[in-house]
């Protein structure tokens, strides 16, 4: 819309106003629910948990002698908002022809999304105020989380504010869902933040290939729940599935070409979403070794091992340290996941015996005393060193970690906890009291694998919401508070294992509800205020 539109005499806009609030007012007095206000009776303010710094706001206008107003309850999203202090007042709701204004001009690309979304007018950096503007500010909020935020409604005005773009975002995703849900954002002051820093989905491409658009599709949807980081598995036995200029002998005849995933993550970053890769190595490397047979790595009677590659071999780590390099510039994000799980050399009873070459290796590198698990434990190592190369953080699965080696893991590999069922397991306290920085992706919880198979079933959002926290990161048994700091944050997983088991449209329906539990609780991990049929009739009614 142009922003040089007539604007129609101020007294005809007063007196539109004034004709409106007159009936709202009056709807209110009747008691006929007006979604602004019809949550039945367990509004009022909410808990005070993890504030950020408050921004500065407007105070709310006093009613009119012959208008009142019911004191505000808090608003209804998906995740819930932290903190709402209410008050009286006709809330905001939005009118064509009413603006959305920045105070900052990187807020522009939040700015412009919202106008969109609520048929609003996108005007840019104005120091003007207007009725019915909704403004994005930068500030406030000092030393705070930069995924916080306030968002003030008061005076027929909002105003979104937070230390970082990304927390206006979060608050822009607030608003959207208070106006798709109740038309309307109720009068008083939201403050929010997020309990955890890492809310992630993740999604194996590799074995099965999903359409660039259902992946986008699925971006959007995490953007308005306020995830932040979308995970793509897109290597394994079963598959490559993206375009490789490096090595093009990999790639699968279905695959992604660079340019599509480029808009993926360009749409994921215009949402605050960081894309984090994985190529996961030794093991589920099946592709790569379909074009070099020469670094399968075989037993001591000359069989191959599914989907492992020989890490005695040099050629090895240079043809995944190409990949590493490559894809770096094709996923600009500050993390990447290395694998590391279900090297089947080490799933044998004796794997020196069954791979001596491994075992010979192993103790060239380190000696006599030597172990296989010591050789894969340095192999993760230097591939976290090609990474960090990279200025990533890198990433690894817990069953890469093993018990009992003379190489530790670098501490800087975060741990993306998912089983306690491998082989030698450890449970998450070994790596608690170890220090290092945990990433719950719980296989009781946050599993949805096609098919089926073994003993996963589907995990239903009302288990997600009633029984999971962060802190459940093994089984149903929450790890002990002192730890919750190390937990970074959760992420739920869509893995491919019987491809077609189901469509697309079907595990984007299956996964909806869980995805949305998983967001309510990275967000908030304590009880909901919300009833699951509560929490489920909300998201139907949000879309």
């Amino acid at each position: 819309m142009s922003q040089h539109r007539r604007r129609a005499p101020v007294s005809k806009v007063r007196q539109k106003r004034a004709l409106a609030l007159g009936a709202f007012a009056a709807t209110v007095g009747l008691g006929v629910g007006l979604g602004l206000w019809a949550f039945g009776d367990d509004g009022g303010s909410s808990g005070s948990a993890g504030r950020p710094p408050s921004a500065r706001s407007a105070a709310s206008p006093s009613p009119s002698p012959s208008r009142s107003y019911p004191l505000s309850r808090p608003p209804r999203t998906i995740p819930a908002v932290r903190s709402h202090t209410p008050a009286r007042g006709p809330g905001w709701r939005p009118a064509k022809g009413e603006r959305v204004v920045v105070s900052d001009a990187g807020l522009a690309d939040e700015g412009r999304l919202l106008a969109g979304e609520l048929g609003l007018t996108y005007a840019g950096e104005r120091k003007d105020a207007r009725a019915g503007d909704v403004r994005l500010a930068l500030g406030g909020g000092r030393g705070g989380s930069p995924e916080s935020y306030t968002m003030t409604v008061a005076g027929g005005r909002v105003t979104i504010s937070g230390p970082a773009e990304a927390g206006v975002f979060y608050g822009t995703r607030t608003l959207k869902q208070e106006v798709r849900g109740a038309d309307a954002a109720p009068e008083g002051v939201v403050r929010d933040t997020p309990a955890k820093p890492r809310r992630g989905f993740m999604l194996d491409i590799a074995r099965k290939p999903y359409t660039a658009g259902w992946i986008e599709d699925r971006v959007r949807e995490l953007g308005d729940l306020k995830y932040n980081e979308l995970g793509l598995h897109f290597s394994d036995d079963q598959g490559f599935r993206i375009q490789s200029d490096t090595h093009p002998e990999i790639v699968s005849k279905d695959h992604l070409t660079k340019a599509q995933v480029k808009r993926i993550v360009d749409l994921a970053a215009s949402r605050h979403i960081t894309v984090v890769p994985e190529i996961d190595s030794p093991g589920h490397l099946g592709a790569v070794l379909a074009a070099h047979p020469d670094l399968q790595l075989r037993n001591a009677q000359g069989a191959p091992t599914s989907g492992a590659i020989d890490i005695s071999k040099e050629q090895s780590a240079k043809i995944v340290d190409d990949l590493l390099g490559e894809y770096a510039g094709l996923f600009p994000g500050g993390f990447w996941h290395l694998g590391g799980d279900e090297y089947q050399a080490l799933t044998v009873r004796s794997p020196e015996a069954s791979y001596p070459q491994l075992a010979a290796a192993a103790r060239k590198a380190y000696g006599s005393g030597g172990t296989v698990a010591d050789l894969t434990t340095g192999w993760l190592n230097a591939r976290a060193e090609t990474v960090r190369g990279h200025a990533r953080v890198p990433r690894a699965w817990n069953d890469g970690f093993f018990r009992g080696t003379s190489v530790q893991p670098a501490k800087d590999i975060e741990v993306a906890y998912w089983t306690g069922k491998e082989i030698g397991a450890r449970p998450p306290y070994d790596y608690l009291s170890a220090g290092r920085k945990v990433i719950n992706y719980n296989d009781e919880f946050l599993y949805y694998v096609l098919g089926q198979p073994q003993t996963f079933v589907y995990p239903t959002g009302q288990r997600i919401y009633e029984r999971w926290t962060p802190r459940v990161l093994r089984g149903t048994e929450a790890v002990p508070a002192r730890y919750d700091a190390q937990i970074l944050g959760g992420s739920f997983a869509v893995w491919s294992d019987r491809a077609y088991a189901q469509t697309e449209n079907q595990v984007a329906a299956g996964i909806r509800m869980p995805l949305r539990a998983t967001a309510q609780k990275l967000w908030d991990p304590g009880k909901p205020a919300l009833s699951w049929a509560a929490f489920k009739s909300l998201a139907a009614r949000l879309g």
